[in-house]
């Protein structure tokens, strides 16, 4: 298992401020002429050197081919709750697409009402992170896939359990149509790679801040755009940037130990004490949408996240004002949902 590789073990205020007075220290210069197209294309640049479009495609490993019908296993797969012991759960419980790839709990359920320890992350763009899970202890999505199935406080199956209830319930010829070069395409192995395949088709594009990034200058309003500066003045954008805003790297998260949770993060993987309370950053894509936050679930709106940011990591308290136009900002980040239904599941 590969272990996700953490920030510098600088402060984040310190980080982001940093960055903050290299950007802005431009920005003040800039500020003292007249608005020109020149200085306009500037602060265009200046953007896009922290942050990216969303790309409208994710790219498959060289070992799992996107193909129509894989894609349309994996599709009947996730929703698939015979890959529970009790029958009831499956991928979409916790992470359900109507509702933005999140069951909107604190803390995910699983099998039996099994409560898990963490918060369910979104699987609308997991293809775009460089790892999964909030310690990030898969580093694919076909790594990921079969990890909840086996996990006796989610879905609590064998491999041989779950490939025998689908072999039972007809799902042999599916396998075979996806896998057609193989000589055994009916494999749990072949389970991750639908699953991975058809998460792979959940992408977001087309959000107001995409559109702007692109060179759509009235695609945020005034607010959008004063939260947006606040936003990088502010060293959030010192964790929270790429295409996902966050997302693929790792910090501690002050917020957690000040509590005294139990949940140390990177460190229950590593017993490296410098991982204490060290979590991925989260991914601010549909950030509106995937409440609560954190993951342990504890802020319950995006101004308490937005608030709590401020204070446990930038060490420093927004006002309500400032609060509402971050907000403003990050729901400019929701994009294109696709549209995605119930399968029919062989019987």
């Amino acid at each position: 298992m590969m272990i996700p590789t953490r920030l510098s073990a600088l402060p984040i205020a310190v980080c982001g401020f940093a960055m903050s007075l290299v950007i802005f220290s431009s920005c003040d210069s800039k500020n003292q002429q007249e608005t020109s197209t020149e200085t306009i294309s500037s602060e265009k640049s200046r953007y896009a050197r922290i942050f990216e479009p969303l790309p409208a495609e994710a790219e498959a490993p060289a070992d799992n081919p996107m193909t129509e019908e894989k894609v349309d296993l994996g599709h009947m797969l996730f929703f698939e709750n015979r890959l529970s012991r009790s029958g009831i759960i499956s991928c979409n419980s916790c992470h359900v697409v109507g509702a933005a790839g999140v069951d909107h709990r604190a803390l995910a359920m699983g099998d039996s009402g099994r409560v898990g320890p963490r918060n369910s992350p979104t699987v609308y763009n997991a293809a775009f992170l460089q790892s999964q899970f909030w310690d990030g202890r898969a580093t694919t999505l076909e790594e990921q896939a079969v990890g909840p199935i086996q996990a006796h406080v989610e879905m609590d199956l064998t491999p041989d359990e779950a490939m025998s209830r689908l072999d039972e319930s007809g799902y042999r010829a599916y396998f075979e149509k996806a896998f057609p070069e193989e000589e055994d395409p009916f494999t749990f192995d072949n389970l991750a790679k639908a699953i991975a395949s058809f998460e792979r088709t959940l992408i977001t594009p087309g959000a107001p801040f995409d559109r702007f990034l692109e060179g759509e200058e009235d695609a945020l309003n005034e607010i959008e755009k004063a939260g947006l500066d606040l936003f990088m003045q502010s060293g959030c954008m010192g964790c929270h940037n790429g295409p996902l805003l966050g997302g693929n790297s790792f910090m501690p998260f002050t917020h957690a130990s000040n509590q005294g949770g139990e949940d140390t993060g990177l460190h229950a993987l590593t017993g490296d004490e410098a991982d204490m309370y060290v979590f991925r950053v989260a991914p601010l894509r549909n950030v509106e949408f995937t409440y609560p936050y954190f993951h342990d679930g504890s802020a319950k709106t995006l101004e308490e996240a937005v608030s709590v940011m401020g204070s446990s990591q930038l060490n420093r308290e927004f006002t309500e004002e400032e609060v509402g136009r971050i907000v403003a900002f990050l729901k400019s980040l929701s994009g294109e949902f696709p549209m995605v239904t119930h399968p029919r599941l062989p019987r």
